[in-house]
């Protein structure tokens, strides 16, 4: 009997550690899923765009496209921060969300994504982000008329631009309490505060933001959960910060609702 419990214990003590190594080695995999292009890969939008490379040492060049807003009314500039998928031509299809507001739209690819080339960790992150945060003053925008904005892994990026520089509002949509927090949730059994490569640390960053915050989540969003918003309106929001839940959509379809749109459109032009 008992070298048989001795056995099921090495079995689950094996196991653990094998899935261990697994998650550690392998979780880059399991949250970046980047599609990178060639360096004369050509895009076409159907909205007018200028393309961007902007070299940041010898081996890392960061690719951005200008979006240019619509109408003669101009409010300012967005800078958006994608998520973990492809690369810019996924999310292009976002900009007219706010072009179509008078918003210009700068988005980049991270490093490994589309023409974008370096190493990619969480620090780079941050420095791709003030790095673009210090285009966009110097094309001549005041941090007044400057929106960040963070969509899925891009509000953790986006997080820690507005807790250190000034900008007019810092929007996110489906953010993360960290990524501590939601890996905790998937591997609970395991130590992942040291096992991640990538905290990305949202509620931190949070408590540092000066500019108004507006989080924009799905209730069925099944690969960040709405509880992870509950706790940052919980915990971290200050007075003028606000959490629109939209009811009934998940990770990837929030303004596919007439509602969203408009709420979007509204935070947009105040």
């Amino acid at each position: 009997m008992r070298n048989k419990i001795r056995k099921w214990v090495v079995v689950i003590v094996g196991l653990y550690i094998v899935i261990g190594a697994a998650l550690y080695f392998f979780q880059d995999k399991l949250l970046l899923h980047p599609t990178p292009l060639a360096a004369n890969y050509q895009f076409h939008f159907q909205q007018a765009f200028t393309e961007i490379n902007q070299p940041y040492d010898h081996t890392t060049s960061f690719n951005i496209i200008r979006f240019a807003a619509q109408g003669l009314v101009r409010h300012g500039a967005v800078i958006y921060f994608h998520g973990n998928m492809e690369n810019i031509n996924h999310y292009a299809a976002y900009a007219p969300n706010f072009t179509k507001n008078g918003y210009d739209v700068w988005m980049m690819d991270y490093p490994g994504y589309g023409k974008s080339t370096g190493p990619l960790n969480e620090a780079i992150l941050y420095t791709e982000a003030l790095q673009v945060y210090k285009m966009v003053r110097g094309a001549g925008y005041a941090t007044d008329s400057i929106i960040i904005y963070g969509k899925s892994l891009g509000t953790g990026i986006a997080a820690q631009l507005a807790s250190i520089r000034d900008c007019k509002k810092l929007i996110l949509e489906c953010p993360y309490y960290s990524i501590e927090h939601l890996a905790g949730a998937y591997a609970w059994m395991y130590p992942v505060s040291w096992m991640l490569h990538y905290h990305l640390p949202t509620f931190q960053n949070l408590q540092k933001v000066t500019a108004p915050v507006i989080i924009f989540h799905g209730t069925k969003d099944g690969t960040v959960p709405f509880s992870n918003s509950l706790l940052l309106q919980s915990t971290v929001f200050k007075k003028g910060d606000t959490l629109f839940p939209v009811n009934g959509a998940d990770h990837n379809n929030i303004f596919d609702f007439t509602q969203a749109r408009q709420l979007l459109d509204s935070v947009l032009i105040q």
